[in-house]
């Protein structure tokens, strides 16, 4: 997920961006109904631009309306005609930025691209609108919380964006919003076109599993060409033996967007800077926190203190007893390389925990994850998930549901779950609809890259894999669950972007719950459920290198607040990625590592990647809540769907945290779930029952 500012929802998985004109659709009249998505034109970009157009035009008539009042201002008049604006506008900006990324053609993509900048400059010239500023400002106080929260929130959004400046400052604003808008959303394509490929001998390829080695045959010469997409170059790196490989394929990932994204990012950075300080900010890191939970940079300074002194000694013991079981094997060893951490964290779970992840892929293939993952959230939110047949969606590769809620629909989701070419290299939930109570229901899609998808291919998944797709799961079922509110502005992804990863987080932990994973890990072949004692062994060698991780975290967190403190005109950004890994790292550094030349978040989040570890924090304390005896059927799934999930952004985030927890959110489940590893193995339990 990812967020910017001023109805940042509407870019929120692909770009955070900002946003285009309304002049620039051409003159005509809004049409009164217009098609829901943008794809129901087929491929062709000129029926993509009528779509986005067309939603563009109604937008200016709602605008219009909102002007046009005579008399006293009131929430059907006003605030209803400018809510219908925003979600035109977002539904183009939204769609065309599924599209930027998932589009079936070079030319379909590029065009999505040029209509989400468009779209985007719209909600920024709306958001600079001071007509409708002031027609908002002069609304009564709603009665009701729900509404008088939207109302709240959007003058602030408002002052933040500018709006009170004067018209030279404004037209400035305008410009350096639009340019943001275009270097990220550029940043970003760059990343999704830079597929690279690694040649290995045959001989290299030994610690592969069957399946993997099945897929990627080798030619006459004996080579095989691995590419950077996760599933080709992601087991490479954790099973294979050979050193040069897994280095070869590191460098090769960790170049993907360089150095073409050098000037691109220094630009990105240099116009956000400008505007934070156009609009009274020292830094851009004051500017995207002064709306989210954490407030500023140095209340997120002291927190993330707590954060690395929570992690620190735990994450030194994981390393070193890394360190100490790889020279073992390699007595000459002084420094695990970042290209091997992978292999060797493998290996070493192999030996102390006598788990290899190998055996438990066997258990996960693509199809059975998807169907168990649906099962689980209809079991925990109580709601039905039914496939729908018949749909025309943007790639036949793509699956569709419903959600319903007994026999009331709540809304649809949409399953991009496989890589090809062109195509969004990630894992993301993108935002397709935005929900209107008795309007309109809300829609959004997984964009990702996981194993299978081909004919014969059973996608046998890392349990890594599985685990993203709960966490993305979550995101989808919070956009959808929260989606039911009379304002389009107040779906989930509206709530404060620092706690938009808490929902998803916490989804993630049911994988670990032997009930909820034996009702779909069945083995591929033999439809087998996976062993208990399997499952076990799993699990605590899961806990091991938990600590470290969080290092790894504030490492990422630390590269995009740095990015966006420093002046931007003399950054070096591989010194600034390497002082921030050698901090958080204890592996050593690889040269020509330039992950930062593909760290999307930098676009989505910019300098607020923080959100990961306090959502961490959080979506553990809420997960603590659940009876670990019973978590699929006790009643804390419902009261965590009705409290968490289903008021969207009617309250403030840390109102929902309050309200569920009944209490402020503590590190104490944090410290536990990081320190299992150190503790008695955990011994499963049976959501099934």
């Amino acid at each position: 997920m990812n967020r910017g500012h001023l109805w940042s929802f509407v870019v929120a998985a692909v770009s955070g961006c900002a946003l285009a004109p309304v002049a620039a659709a051409p003159a005509a009249a809004p049409p009164a109904t217009a098609a829901l998505h943008a794809w129901e034109g087929g491929d062709d970009p000129a029926s993509l631009e009528r779509w986005v157009h067309g939603h563009m035009r109604r937008a200016d008539a709602a605008v219009a309306r909102v002007l046009a009042v005579q008399g006293a201002r009131t929430l059907a008049n006003t605030l209803r005609p400018y809510d219908d604006a925003i979600n035109d506008l977002t539904l183009a900006a939204a769609q065309a930025s599924v599209l930027y990324g998932v589009g079936a053609t070079k030319e379909l993509r590029d065009k999505a691209q040029a209509l989400t900048q468009e779209a985007n400059a719209a909600i920024t010239a709306l958001s600079l609108n001071q007509p409708v500023y002031r027609a908002l400002a002069a609304l009564p106080a709603p009665a009701d919380a729900a509404t008088r929260h939207y109302l709240e929130r959007t003058l602030l959004e408002y002052r933040l964006a500018g709006v009170d400046r004067d018209d030279a400052t404004r037209a400035r604003v305008k410009a350096l919003q639009n340019k943001i808008v275009e270097l990220g959303l550029a940043f970003e394509r760059s990343v999704h076109d830079d597929m690279r490929t690694v040649v290995a001998d045959k001989a290299q390829l030994d610690g592969l599993p069957p399946d993997w080695l099945a897929a990627h045959p080798a030619d006459a010469a004996g080579k095989v060409k691995i590419s950077t997409d996760p599933p080709d170059a992601w087991p490479a790196q954790e099973f294979a033996d050979s050193a040069q490989l897994r280095h070869d394929l590191y460098v090769a990932g960790h170049s993907v967007g360089y150095p073409a994204n050098t000037d691109t990012l220094r630009g990105l950075l240099t116009a956000r800077a400008e505007l934070a300080q156009l609009l009274g900010y020292p830094t851009w890191a004051d500017f995207a926190m002064a709306d989210q939970m954490m407030g500023s940079p140095a209340r997120l300074n002291e927190y993330l203190q707590k954060i690395d002194a929570a992690s620190r000694e735990a994450g030194a013991r994981e390393d070193a007893a890394l360190l100490a079981f790889a020279r073992e094997r390699e007595p000459s060893l002084q420094k695990i390389s970042a290209a091997d951490a992978r292999y060797w964290r493998e290996q070493y779970r192999r030996a102390r925990y006598n788990f290899d992840s190998q055996s438990v892929r066997l258990y996960l293939p693509y199809a059975a994850v998807e169907r168990g993952v649906i099962g689980t959230a209809a079991r925990l939110f109580h709601i039905d998930i039914r496939p729908v047949s018949g749909v025309r969606t943007w790639h036949a590769s793509v699956t569709t549901y419903d959600v319903y809620d007994v026999d009331t629909r709540l809304g649809r989701i949409y399953l991009d779950m496989h890589p090809r070419d062109g195509k969004d290299k990630w894992f993301s939930t993108q935002p397709v609809v935005f929900g209107v109570h008795g309007r309109q229901l809300p829609e959004g899609a997984l964009v990702c890259n996981f194993p299978g998808g081909t004919a014969g291919d059973s996608g046998l998944m890392e349990y890594d894999d599985v685990v993203t797709f709960f966490h993305e799961f979550g995101h989808l079922m919070h956009h959808v669950i929260g989606g039911q509110n009379p304002y389009a502005g107040q779906g989930a992804f509206n709530v404060e972007g620092d706690f938009v990863e808490a929902p998803s987080q916490m989804l993630e932990e049911f994988f670990h719950d032997y009930g909820v994973l034996s009702a779909f890990a069945h083995h591929y072949q033999s439809g087998e459920v996976l062993p208990q004692e399997l499952f076990a062994r799993m699990i605590h060698a899961d806990t091991f290198g938990r600590a470290s991780g969080q290092q790894r975290q504030l490492m990422y967190t630390a590269v995009s607040l740095d990015l966006h403190t420093l002046p931007p005109a003399t950054l070096d950004f591989d010194a600034v990625y390497r002082r921030n890994f050698e901090r958080f790292n204890t592996s050593a550094f690889v040269p020509g590592d330039h992950m930062w030349a593909s760290f999307t978040h930098l676009n989505g989040y910019s300098s607020n990647y923080y959100t990961y570890v306090l959502d961490k924090v959080i979506a553990l304390d809420f997960f603590a809540q659940f009876d670990p005896r019973d978590l699929l059927g006790g009643p804390v799934g419902i009261r965590y769907r009705n409290t968490v999930l289903a008021p969207g952004a009617t309250q403030p985030a840390a109102q929902l945290v309050r309200e569920f927890l009944g209490r402020e959110p503590s590190l104490d489940a944090y410290r536990r779930w990081m320190l299992a590893e150190f503790d008695a193995a955990p011994t499963a339990s049976s959501a099934a029952r």
